[in-house]
């Protein structure tokens, strides 16, 4: 299989053994999450590594290795992002698995298996117009003073979700229109969710305009737009503009 085949087997594969565990029962709340990532994450390493044996591999769940920065390929998984909605037994949660190539998000599947539903680089679906009243993307929980700022400029409205691959498929969906977060991310909570939302045709960034790039010594890259190409001008305006006043 090739490198989107596999990504999206691992995806699904996982996503289908996370509905499994929850749907038995017996654990609930931060346990069932815990259990959650353990799981997805075994099988997700499992299947790369046997299919990838080359390749190196950058986990939210394993220690972080950093010989794989003289490695080309890097896979970057996140086995359940959205641990929290997860355990609560919530539908805004994801999966996934993308390869670095070179520092670039080149290939990523996005499950979201609550929805059934999964997205991947592969097979782009068509983008969607946005609507007249912009609909903007925050954390559930803790939602970023800059995404509430532009939302405020730009009149849209405020869309609380929970991970970071559901509010990045929620735009590439058409559900939303901007995912704009400022408050701290790591390299496996956007490089799947931007190859996918890239191949759409969609604007993927840093909040000042500049490229995402992964496979760092360091996995944090705390900050992330994703939106509609004919938007990104503005919102980046816009960022700059808050940042400069706050």
């Amino acid at each position: 299989m090739d490198d989107v085949e596999l990504a999206i087997r691992a995806a699904e594969q996982a996503g289908a053994m996370l509905l499994n565990l929850r749907k038995a029962g017996g654990l609930e709340g931060k346990a069932l999450g815990i259990e959650g990532d353990r799981i997805a994450n075994a099988l997700i390493m499992e299947m790369l590594r046997r299919e990838r044996p080359d390749d190196a591999i950058l986990s939210e769940e394993e220690v972080n290795d950093v010989a794989r920065c003289s490695v080309e390929r890097v896979w970057i998984v996140d086995p359940l992002d959205g641990t929290r909605e997860y355990g609560e037994g919530r539908n805004d949660w994801a999966v996934h698995v993308a390869l670095s190539i070179g520092g670039d998000a080149a290939v990523g599947a996005v499950a979201l298996p609550g929805l059934g539903a999964i997205l991947d680089s592969g097979t782009p679906i068509a983008l969607t117009p946005p609507p007249d009243i912009l609909r903007m993307l925050v954390s559930r929980t803790r939602p970023a003073a800059e995404a509430i700022g532009v939302a405020e400029k730009l009149g849209a409205t405020l869309v609380p979700m929970g991970s970071a691959g559901a509010k990045a498929m929620a735009v590439v969906r058409g559900e939303a229109d901007i995912y704009l977060h400022s408050g701290g991310q790591y390299e496996w909570d956007n490089c799947a969710p931007v190859a996918v939302a890239r191949a759409a045709g969609l604007h993927c960034s840093r909040i000042d305009g500049s490229p995402l790039s992964y496979n760092h010594a360091n996995p944090w890259l705390p900050d992330l737009l994703i939106c509609p190409v004919d938007l990104a001008d503005e919102v980046l305006r816009l960022v700059e503009g808050f940042g400069a006043a706050a």
